[in-house]
């Protein structure tokens, strides 16, 4: 294998890692997103289960 075959494999394992690397620190970004999103889901239904029980409760009054 020629020195210039070697120095590309090389290069484009060294990129290949770096491109690996920055797709994980997306990943994890992406998912303390979806946490986020998660929690803010809970909320929404649990004060939207409150206004509808308020609903029920004047219907039944």
């Amino acid at each position: 294998m020629s020195l210039e075959l070697f120095n590309q494999l090389e290069q484009k394992v060294t990129d290949t890692v770096e491109a690996l690397e920055l797709l994980k620190l997306e990943n994890e970004e992406l998912r303390r997103e979806n946490e986020q999103f998660k929690q803010e889901h809970e909320e929404w239904e649990r004060r939207l289960q409150g206004v509808l029980a308020k609903f029920e409760s004047s219907e039944s009054a």
